[in-house]
């Protein structure tokens, strides 16, 4: 039996990516949201929304544009930085690591606002767009054993590890590995 600790919530928090895990989430669409979270961002097979702050929302704005009808069907990769303050208390918040559709397909860098004063530079790597062939069978933002076993696609499954936990990407890369020592990547 899996164990779950499922908070009562209609968001996601950075406590549900405890342990260093990542998640990726494709953008269902976007709606008003209240005063202090102004947009909530609903995501393919989720009940939850997710609510960015500002900073996030700026950087969204930098990579897609200020359309949000332009942002359904891409994709962000999201991750807990136990750094984040809420004034003086590290209170840990959800950070991006990736985003799909990146201008010229490469990483973003950019000035962003993490206090008073202080604008350290950020760089959003570019997450590769997923081919029909590596859409999850299960809607899953993580494939299945036999998806990965099945893959023989290098870039395919770059795009598995990538919408991962820490238990799955370890048989990603031993099934990268052993590709790339038969000769039986694309």
């Amino acid at each position: 039996m899996k164990i779950t600790a499922e908070p009562r919530s209609d968001q996601w928090n950075a406590d549900d990516f405890m342990g260093g895990s990542s998640k990726t989430f494709t953008v269902a669409g976007v709606k008003d949201g209240s005063a202090e979270q102004k947009y909530d961002i609903t995501l393919e097979g989720e009940s939850r929304v997710w609510r960015p702050p500002v900073t996030t929302v700026r950087i969204l704005m930098d990579a897609w544009g200020d359309e949000s009808d332009v942002w359904v069907g891409r994709r962000v990769t999201m991750f807990r930085d136990p750094s984040v303050r809420f004034g003086k208390d590290a209170v840990g918040g959800i950070r991006i690591s990736h985003l799909s559709h990146l201008p010229g397909g490469k990483p973003l860098t950019l000035a962003v606002t993490s206090a008073r004063g202080k604008r350290p530079m950020v760089t959003i790597q570019p997450l590769p767009d997923v081919k029909p062939s590596a859409k999850l069978a299960n809607n899953s933002t993580e494939p299945t054993e036999a998806e990965v076993e099945a893959s023989t696609d290098l870039e395919e499954l770059t795009a598995m590890w990538q919408a991962s936990g820490p238990e799955m990407r370890a048989q990603i890369a031993a099934r990268a590995s052993g590709l790339k020592a038969t000769g039986g990547a694309k």
